[in-house]
């Protein structure tokens, strides 16, 4: 009897996958030697927490960017396991490097996000490119890298992750180790947790607080309330750069204690 194989899905289809964006801290003001060493020190430490954590990294489709790492990771990847052991065993590593006497210290901001993706031209589009690509560069994140001098690792997980899983508590992942914050860059706006492994909530949540706010646009291109939920503004996302038009979810007016000039 012949063997009927399965279809192959054209290229462009899109699938929910997920998606990790992995960012040096002040990477800009190391010279170029040094970013070339932490270059290699990023790539190094995201292939043994992979590692330690069961999961292929030769199976993940990456985009370096010098000092940020953007991949797409296999459609069976176990979101609970990127979540928390990986996330677990990054942390312990990069503490250990950074504890080895006459190295530079390496910081870092990730974020994580699971939904449509579709192959394109230049990589990757799709909600959760354009969500990861701006999570990480939320000022939320970086208040919170600066107040928590002692943090080597400050992790944000879009809202979709947070509800579908770690609310779940699967692997050990505790709700209350997270602390929501509304995140807008650009023409991104949408909630976000942020958890820093090794410290409290409540560090996390000061610096949430007291984060200084993006500097205000001008007032024709303020966006209406309508427009802050999940939603990106023409365009479908490759790495950082935004270029056509996505809805992530229904519009989500801020709290009065997230309002506040979008940038």
């Amino acid at each position: 009897m012949k063997e009927i194989s399965a279809p192959r899905l054209p290229a462009g289809v899109p699938h929910r996958r997920l998606c990790l964006a992995t960012d040096v801290e002040q990477y800009s003001r190391l010279d170029t030697r040094t970013q070339s060493t932490v270059q290699c020190e990023l790539v190094r430490l995201l292939d043994e927490a992979a590692e330690l954590t069961g999961l292929d990294r030769a199976a993940w489709t990456r985009q370096p960017q010098g000092d940020l790492e953007f991949a797409v990771l296999p459609e069976a990847t176990p979101e609970d396991a990127v979540l928390g052991p990986f996330i677990h065993h990054l942390a312990v590593r990069l503490g250990e490097r950074n504890a080895r006497p006459a190295v530079q210290r390496v910081r870092l901001r990730m974020a994580v996000d699971a939904g449509v993706v579709a192959d394109a031209a230049l990589g990757h589009a799709g909600p959760a490119p354009v969500a990861v690509a701006r999570y990480v560069n939320a000022h939320q994140l970086k208040a919170v890298l600066a107040a928590l001098t002692e943090a080597d690792l400050a992790v944000i997980v879009s809202d979709r992750l947070y509800q579908d899983v770690v609310r779940s508590g699967r692997r050990g992942l505790d709700p209350a180790q997270y602390v929501r914050a509304h995140v807008r860059v650009k023409e991104f706006g949408g909630y976000g947790w942020i958890r820093v492994p090794g410290h409290t909530p409540d560090g996390v949540r000061s610096a949430v607080a007291e984060a200084p706010k993006p500097n205000p646009l001008p007032d024709a291109a303020t966006p209406s309330p309508t427009a802050v939920s999940q939603y990106v503004h023409q365009g479908a996302a490759v790495g950082r750069d935004v270029v056509g038009g996505l809805t992530l979810g229904l519009p989500v007016p801020p709290s009065p204690a997230d309002s506040g000039p979008a940038r």
